[in-house]
């Protein structure tokens, strides 16, 4: 895994400064410890870091083919590179290494811009085309690794971080307030969007082509989920474990160490279940619990790691998390609230003290419904919704849902928050209450947060347009699938594999998600939605896939994310700092928020009258990076 970053002064021949390159490189060392490249041609300059996993003696970046007429710096693996070489060689290629980076420069010399359909893999790049004088810049299709960019009227420039970009002067760091209203619903800032107003990011799935007279984004691929009702589910079950094999295996290969993560977790399981009958060695597994009984699973993990014979590794994640909360918001660059970002750098951290590449089940909820809540839940408001009369769903229930309480300190089955939730879902449309269900401030809150002014800046706009783009495009599709390809096209992209990319990038860990591969996700879309969320059961069609690799307590555990204590933390060993934090004068003199409606958030939550500590964590989050990132300019964390 790699860093990589460029600048092309286009309406110039001004020389690109080496020492400019040398500081975007060094910014992101992390991504690639191992060595540093830099290729400049007067106004051209492309930068790469490199962590060798291929070709460690020859595989070095940047890259070029034998003329020297096209440059490239890449980040990722592309797992089907062995078979595009021997295709290359065949139609006269000359190959001077044998690192999968060279065999795109000769796909790209073959196909021209339509080069990135033949890759399978992870991947983000620039290709430069010194007789085109255009520079390609290209994201895999689910969005694993990171490309960000900048143009202006005289230059582009790209990095895999914020931060790289940011070395170059001139570079303002302006806030998007649309993109911050974008932060307080999905704790994220979702692409193409950064925080800064002039950064943006690739989106997945496209490529940017630029020259100095055009530049244009295309989309090179898209899933379309078209159920295929005239299957049975043995054949669903065989073709998918024939994938998922495929995908594993292929993910195998290395010349560094490679283990798997392993949660317990059905997703993570399966990888190293499947990795365990490929490989002739026992494999090598990270695992991190909580002392909080509530959200460990260590005891899952062990049973994988018995019945496979790993060599298990474990971590416990104590309050002295608390500690790296500032290298997270170094390394995210921009304002992220997922806070399973803290366990997933401690499994990094814990992986890379034994390995260089680890496996790791993300994208298996996405890809099998594996998000049983919100999909039920959703299926369930869509039933409702499409029996109940207008005037009731219209008239009666909008009252209703408004007075219903909001009691949080009600014990089990009398919780009654759901049942407001559903209420208010019901009244609106069916994107606009999966939207209500996946915004962490509704508008409510967010009318109570937001200041006059921050209201004024942002003139009306709506972050649900964002969900609404996606779910146009599924007209005409069953719930579940909308769903399902709408957290495809944003949760997955600008949430998890964020997190992973950077908490894995922190340490040095390059992180490969068989699930996430792209014919196994198209496959996935041809399930009818009743073979994965079968009532209740989520994933069904994977775990009866799977049952033969896995116990049953593991098939039938309840899920429970890669959560973390913070309600706990925000009352005991993260009171001091947040309150430090969050009520300070600089938090006031911002001009964002209502400071009073925020203390009144803490409060309730000091007291147990309301959880508000997904709330609570966003807003510690943004006024850490604002501190680093807008009041404080310097370079290193």
């Amino acid at each position: 895994m790699c860093g990589i970053c460029g600048v092309y002064n286009f309406n110039s021949d001004n020389n690109i400064d080496s020492s400019l390159l040398q500081q975007m490189c060094e910014v992101m060392k992390h991504r690639g410890p191992d060595e540093e490249g830099i290729y400049i041609n007067k106004n051209i300059g492309l930068g790469h870091r490199r962590l060798s996993i291929i070709d460690l003696a020859k595989g070095h970046q940047p890259l070029c083919n034998e003329d020297k007429t096209v440059w490239i710096v890449f980040n990722g693996e592309i797992y089907n590179f062995q078979k595009l070489r021997n295709r290359l060689i065949e139609k006269g290629h000359i190959f001077q290494t044998n690192s999968d980076t060279e065999t795109i420069i000769h796909l790209y010399e073959e196909k021209g811009d339509d080069f990135v359909t033949d890759l399978r893999g992870m991947f983000a790049l620039a290709i430069w085309d010194e007789k085109k004088k255009k520079i390609i810049l290209a994201r895999d299709r689910l969005g694993k690794k990171p490309l960000h960019y900048l143009v202006d009227k005289d230059r582009l420039l790209f990095a895999s971080e914020i931060k790289s970009i940011l070395e170059n002067k001139g570079v303002k760091r302006e806030v998007d307030y649309e993109a911050l209203d974008d932060f307080f619903s999905f704790i994220c800032i979702p692409a193409p969007k950064t925080i800064f107003k002039d950064i943006k990011k690739l989106l997945p799935g496209h490529i940017l082509i630029f020259t100095p007279n055009k530049t244009y984004i295309k989309e090179y691929w898209d899933v379309t989920y078209l159920p295929d009702e005239g299957k049975d589910e043995k054949y669903y079950s065989e073709r998918l474990l024939e994938l998922l094999s495929s995908a594993v295996e292929c993910r195998l290969m290395s010349e560094v160490p490679l283990g798997a993560f392993l949660s317990g977790g059905i997703d993570s399981s399966a990888v190293v279940a499947l990795m365990s009958t490929l490989l002739d060695h026992p494999v090598t597994t990270s695992s991190i619990g909580f002392k909080e009984e509530a959200f460990n699973e260590l005891d899952f993990a062990r049973l994988i790691a018995q019945r496979y014979k790993t060599n298990h590794y474990e971590q416990v994640v104590s309050q002295d998390a608390v500690d790296i909360i500032n290298k997270l918001i170094w390394h995210f660059d921009e304002p992220f609230a997922d806070s399973s970002a803290v366990p997933t750098y401690y499994v990094s951290k814990t992986a890379r003290e034994h390995v260089t590449v680890a496996l790791s089940g993300d994208g298996g909820d996405e890809v099998f419904a594996g998000y049983t809540r919100r999909y039920f839940y959703d299926r369930l408001e869509n039933q409702i919704r499409g029996i109940l009369p207008d005037f009731i769903r219209k008239g009666f229930l909008p009252p209703m849902a408004k007075y219903y309480p909001k009691l949080d300190w009600l014990p089990g089955v009398l919780k009654i928050f759901r049942v407001k939730a559903i209420l208010t879902n019901i009244t609106l449309s069916p994107e606009r209450a999966f939207f209500n269900s996946m915004s962490i401030f509704n508008d409510e809150l967010k009318n109570k947060l937001y200041s006059h002014d921050l209201k004024t800046k942002l003139n009306g706009y709506d972050s649900f347009n964002l969900f609404k783009y996606y779910f146009d495009k599924t007209k005409g599709w069953d719930p579940l699938s909308r769903a399902q390809y709408v957290d495809t096209k944003t949760y997955l992209p600008n949430d998890i594999l964020v997190k992973v990319d950077r908490m894995s990038m922190a340490v040095s860990l390059e992180v490969r998600a068989p699930f996430l591969d792209h014919k196994l996700v198209e496959f996935a879309a041809t399930i009818p939605s009743q073979l994965k969320l079968k009532g209740m059961i989520s994933k069904y069609i994977l775990k009866k896939t799977l049952r033969h690799l896995l116990p049953e307590e593991i098939l039938t555990r309840k899920k429970m994310g890669f959560a973390v204590p913070i309600g706990l933390w925000f009352k005991k060993e993260l009171k001091n700092m947040t309150e430090e934090i969050l009520f300070n004068s600089k938090c006031s003199q911002r001009g964002y928020f209502n400071i009073e409606f925020i203390r009144s958030m803490w409060d309730q939550h000091q007291q147990g009258i309301r959880n508000f500590s997904s709330q609570l964590w966003a807003l510690f989050i943004f006024e850490l990076w604002h501190q680093r990132f807008i009041d404080n300019t310097s370079s290193y964390y």
